[in-house]
């Protein structure tokens, strides 16, 4: 799934563009902007893989916000002037949308969008899919999609799987947390590491899932929230 963010200072581009990354079933559009600072602020704290971006900003414009944004992230700009084409592609744009598009011509779009991605993000290889530890003399493979929750005990951590024993393995939390995809997994507490498609609901500070109640320490609070959030 690419994580995408739109920023467009015309609400019915935002509203075009929520709708036809609704029907890219590999778009995921987390947020939309009308302010270049708004959409800086939110890349400060949460990375993305693309941007649907409008060249023609009141206080900065899309060629000049992408030049500074924070991490390295794809762009197809979005525009009703055809003069700025040359200039999008200097800056490796994936693409560059003249408006009005149509739906067939969006998905062409994020096609490119989805091709390069994987290109630079083999996702389908067996390494990106699995955990592998060593615990009891022995190399244990661990589907990220099987993790119920990983628990903290002193020097070891004994990871929850679905339809198995746990497995305790001599590992630090911070060593852990390096070791599994950041945009599926979180820290919420000194002793707890959850899946975020494992949550199934969050009351008084307290996750539910797989049948288990997590805590919330206060500490990891804020940053839960925002990513729980978007």
């Amino acid at each position: 799934m690419i994580r995408a963010i739109a920023l467009d200072d015309e609400p019915p581009a935002l509203r075009i563009l929520t709708n036809f990354s609704s029907r890219v079933d590999f778009v995921d559009l987390q947020k939309t902007f009308s302010r270049t600072d708004d959409a800086m602020h939110y890349l400060e704290n949460f990375p993305i893989d693309l941007i649907f971006l409008d060249i023609n900003m009141p206080s900065m414009s899309g060629l000049e916000f992408y030049q500074v944004i924070p991490h390295e992230a794809m762009v197809i700009f979005t525009t009703a002037y055809a003069e700025h084409a040359v200039e999008g592609f200097n800056l490796n744009a994936v693409d560059y949308l003249l408006k009005p598009f149509t739906f067939e011509r969006f998905q062409q779009a994020t096609n490119k969008a989805k091709d390069y991605y994987s290109f630079k993000n083999p996702s389908e290889t067996a390494a990106s899919k699995y955990l592998l530890v060593r615990a009891d003399y022995s190399l244990h493979k661990i589907a990220f999609s099987d993790i119920l929750f990983i628990e903290g005990l002193d020097d070891y951590l004994k990871i929850h799987i679905q339809n198995s024993k746990p497995l305790v393995v001599r590992m630090t939390m911070k060593s852990m947390l390096q070791k599994l995809p950041e945009q599926d997994f979180i820290r919420v507490h000194r002793s707890f590491i959850i899946p975020f498609d494992r949550i199934e609901n969050v009351r008084n500070k307290i996750i539910s899932l797989a049948g288990e109640e997590i805590p919330v320490g206060s500490s990891y609070e804020e940053a839960f929230g925002k990513r729980f959030k978007s």
